[in-house]
């Protein structure tokens, strides 16, 4: 653990540099501004971040006059999403500290080097076999048999890169309809529930996280969590602990994203519940925006202490939460989820609403009975 040192912290009216411009980073700028702190933002398209960051700079990522520009106006570096080039991560980790670091970036960045990272933890994930080609996903197959899931090990998100292998299926056709790339073959995990653990490592290796999440997908996107997950104490504390694990090993600073299948087993008439990681986000994630209404720090303004060097803030929750996502023309009904009693809108700034475009989100916030081992 490295001991927190003041001398080394940013220091309000530092400025913070955002790689991407979408709905975390405006979100993460937001929170920034809450404590003083300035933000530029980085990124090759105009986004909803633009909005609110006191700069902003267009410009690609493997533009290195301009990141360098980029880099003499901030003094550290993150991002809100995963999919930042190697090259880029590398080229900036020379010039102004980014955090999380470009390892942590490397490893979740690929589904294999990923699982492979969390397996050497002793951390449970699906099974999984590397997929080269045509040839290596019918080995496979014969191996994890069907049905199972084929994933692009790189750039998959909301079920983008990925098909179902069934019974049946033409194997050449699927390995082709994800553009013959590298790949991997998982096995299916047969789940009760879905859950999330969104965590926090600061510089000096504190680690805090958020109660545990339940999170409903359709169409492979997230459409609803609730916090708490109906999960035991000593599972949620499992979920937490496997979070904190992984935090460790991959030296991190800066809110980390968990998610997992919850598994129930049935052994000599008794249920036992199990956790198998399906993929780590790194960074601020849809399942813990419930925190900016719902707990006494927000996921973003978590990010931004632990990346400043600040201390973490409290996670405790102001109640039983429920948090959907407005995809698409849901967004639409803004004005009646503002004349709703209770309910707290955001809405990203996206001026249009396409089927399957995160656009916002609403977070309720229902009372619990006190307890006193939460006012700690």
């Amino acid at each position: 653990m490295i001991a927190r040192d003041p001398a080394s912290a940013l220091r309000p009216g530092d400025t913070i540099g955002i790689l991407g411009s979408g709905q975390l980073g405006r979100m993460i700028a937001l929170a920034a501004a809450e404590l003083g702190l300035r933000t530029h933002v980085y990124a090759p398209d105009s986004g909803p971040a633009f909005d609110v960051c006191a700069q902003h700079t267009l410009g690609s990522y493997d533009d290195e006059t301009a990141l360098a520009a980029f880099l003499d106006a901030v003094a550290v570096v993150t991002y809100e999403f995963e999919n930042v080039p190697a090259p880029t991560a590398a080229f900036i980790a020379a010039r102004k500290p980014v955090r999380p670091g470009p390892s942590a970036l490397a490893i979740t960045q690929d589904r294999l080097s990923e699982k492979t990272f969390l397996n050497d933890l002793g951390i449970p994930t699906a099974p999984f076999l590397q997929v080269d080609d045509a040839g290596g996903l019918a080995r496979a197959v014969g191996e994890l048999g069907r049905p199972s899931i084929l994933k692009t090990r790189r750039f998959g998100y909301d079920g983008k890169g990925q098909t179902m292998i069934r019974e049946g299926a033409d194997l050449a056709a699927a390995f082709s309809s994800l553009g013959g790339q590298a790949s991997i073959l998982e096995g299916l995990v047969r789940f009760r529930s879905e859950v999330s653990v969104v965590g926090a490592r600061g510089l000096d290796g504190q680690f805090a996280a958020f109660d545990v999440c339940e999170n409903e997908h359709e169409n492979h996107i997230l459409s609803r969590t609730q916090v708490p997950a109906r999960l035991s104490p000593a599972t949620a504390r499992e979920a937490i602990d496997m979070t904190a694990r992984i935090a460790a090993a991959l030296d991190y600073v800066g809110v980390i994203t968990v998610e997992m299948f919850l598994v129930e087993d049935d052994q000599a008439c008794a249920i036992r519940e199990r956790l198998v990681v399906n993929e780590i986000a790194p960074r601020v994630h849809n399942s813990g925006h419930w925190t900016t209404d719902g707990a006494v720090t927000s996921q973003f303004a978590q990010h931004v202490r632990a990346i400043c060097g600040w201390p973490l803030g409290s996670t405790r929750r102001h109640g039983s939460i429920d948090m959907r996502n407005l995809i698409g023309a849901e967004a639409l009904t803004w004005c009646d989820l503002l004349a709703e009693p209770g309910a707290c809108l955001h809405l990203y700034g996206k001026h249009e609403a396409r089927p399957g475009r995160k656009m916002g989100h609403v977070t309720r916030v229902f009372p619990e009975p006190r307890d006193p081992s939460q006012e700690l």
